[in-house]
């Protein structure tokens, strides 16, 4: 074999010394991200209480790729080399930190899981230079997986075109859902507009739809969210009677249409009024196991002559966790031995050793002090069944709150969330309220 020659072994160091690897980093390329969600590919289902929706509306979206939910995520690094994701809806930021690296036996590919534990979803990604493919996974829901596809260094949600916009869509509208059914319901839409840039919310009388931002390009108006949980899409119209028209989808499982309308003085049903004891029923009563498995009831000698505040909720709801997260913070800043919390799970798991679980990882991650307890599945009609007392299960979270005396004082349906303007006025009257009834506690105590 020939020895190397000097000028030789010189020349491969200072071709080496050129060489910059694929992969400088021990993870994903830092910066931002563009993310779709490739809603078409899977069979849509229409809104299964209605009929398939009309295909002759011409609701065409010439300035997006037709059936792409999309999002952008930024990485980040910590000083010890690990990595995150914030994923980016509006105002707010999500911040993604469950993540593992490894190469799948079955494609022989390295493969990065991105966890939402909260919501036992994930996101599966074969990591290519710059590009990130794979697929988002709702491990409660049977066989449900979205196609995933992520670039590098695009920071544009919708488009990156800058139409004129035929409307400045900021103030309040009157939305109605489900046109396309006998059975439509109405919602509020609060949208913020500066330029072409759009960001907002839905809210209805189970909730809001917490975060979306999106785009007005000429006549046209998207939005978007994705956290874990949700994955919505809006598109619309603006007609020349300055209203709306468009579609709605959520994953591949639902796709409806909806108009709206500027109407500032709207209000939707009081959210007070929409769920209440049967006539009959005097107390509100429930005998549920906790993740231990201990059976764990309003009689026990721990909640006995306290204020008492009950969660049905899920640990798959996103308004849940808003909710949840308020009353963390609340319990924080205004600890008192006479309140208490109970959260009572309604979980999308047939198997209650999974519904357990999801509970179990819940209460960790969100460092949960008070019982999260087993009351069965999330379908309303089987979790009313589990609470007889009430005349329905509308929606998740609904909040029950009961006084010292085990007397049912309010019900209140839903969540308007730190999304929507109602939030601060919720708050308000949260603390007041809750003040009250510690004090009447106070007072019978003496």
């Amino acid at each position: 074999m020939k020895s190397i020659t000097p000028i030789l072994a010189l020349l491969i160091l200072i071709l080496n010394s050129c060489l910059v690897a694929d992969h400088p980093f021990p993870g994903i390329a830092p910066g931002i991200w563009r993310a779709v969600l490739k809603l078409d590919p899977e069979f849509i289902t229409p809104n299964p209480r209605g009929e398939p929706l009309p295909e002759k509306l011409n609701l065409k979206f010439e300035e997006v790729t037709q059936g792409e939910l999309p999002f952008t995520f930024e990485v980040k690094y910590n000083p010890d080399q690990t990595f995150y994701l914030e994923i980016i809806n509006g105002e707010e930021r999500i911040k993604v930190d469950d993540i593992s690296m490894g190469r799948e036996i079955r494609s022989a590919r390295d493969t990065i899981l991105f966890r939402f534990p909260e919501y036992d979803s994930y996101i599966r990604v074969y990591s290519e230079g710059n590009v990130m493919q794979g697929e988002w996974v709702v491990a409660s829901k049977k066989d449900y997986r979205i196609p995933f596809l992520a670039k590098h260094g695009q920071g544009h949600r919708f488009t990156t075109l800058q139409k004129p916009p035929a409307a400045d869509l900021s103030g309040k509208w009157e939305v109605t859902l489900e046109t396309e059914t006998d059975h439509p319901y109405k919602a509020i839409g609060e949208f913020k507009q500066k330029g072409n840039y759009l960001t907002g919310t839905f809210m209805t009388e189970t909730g809001d739809h917490r975060f979306l931002e999106g785009t007005v390009q000429a006549n046209k108006a998207y939005l978007s969210c994705f956290d874990g949980s949700h994955a919505f899409l809006y598109e619309a119209k603006i007609l020349e009677d300055g209203t709306l028209i468009g579609s709605f989808r959520s994953g591949t499982h639902y796709k409806t249409l909806w108009e709206a309308k500027r109407n500032p003085d709207f209000q939707l049903a009081n959210p007070d009024q929409l769920t209440f004891l049967k006539p009959g029923f005097e107390k509100f009563s429930f005998a549920f196991k906790n993740p231990e498995g201990k059976t764990i009831s309003l009689d026990d000698p721990a909640y006995r002559n306290k204020v008492k505040i009950i969660q049905l909720m899920g640990t798959w709801c996103p308004n849940c966790m808003d909710e949840t997260q308020f009353l963390l913070n609340y319990l924080k800043e205004n600890p008192n031995p006479d309140l208490v919390v109970i959260g009572l799970a309604f979980e999308r798991y047939e198997d209650a050793e999974k519904s357990m679980n999801a509970i179990r990882t819940y209460k960790k991650r969100l460092n949960i002090p008070y019982e999260v307890l087993h009351a069965g599945s999330s379908n309303k009609e089987k979790a009313a069944l589990a609470l007889p007392m009430l005349n329905q299960v509308l929606s998740y979270p609904t909040t029950i709150y009961i006084d010292r005396n085990d007397q049912v004082r309010r019900i209140h349906t839903g969540f308007s969330g730190p999304a929507t303007s109602q939030y601060e006025a919720f708050k308000t009257d949260f603390q007041s309220f809750i003040s009250n009834l510690l004090a009447e506690a106070h007072s019978n105590k003496q």
